[in-house]
């Protein structure tokens, strides 16, 4: 199975308010992650993450302090 070029990763709202979820669309890039698996970015560079063929999600840290969330779902998308 071919990984789709793009995903949109939807993560949640902020915890205890009624924020609405933030949507990050992410592009493929010529990396592999720590699993072997292709590497995933924003047009930032800032959101990061691995995704493997089975649309498991391995969020990558962009920087020294930065401490990345899960996102709730990942959607490949055309």
């Amino acid at each position: 199975m071919n990984p789709a070029n793009r995903y949109a990763l939807t993560f949640p709202g902020t915890p205890g308010t009624q924020a609405p979820q933030d949507v990050v669309v992410v592009a493929r890039t010529d990396a592999k992650g720590p699993g072997g698996h292709p590497v995933y970015e924003d047009d930032t560079g800032i959101v990061r993450a691995e995704i493997s063929d089975a649309g498991e999600v391995r969020m990558l840290a962009s920087g020294g302090q930065q401490s990345p969330h899960m996102p709730v779902h990942a959607h490949p998308l055309p």
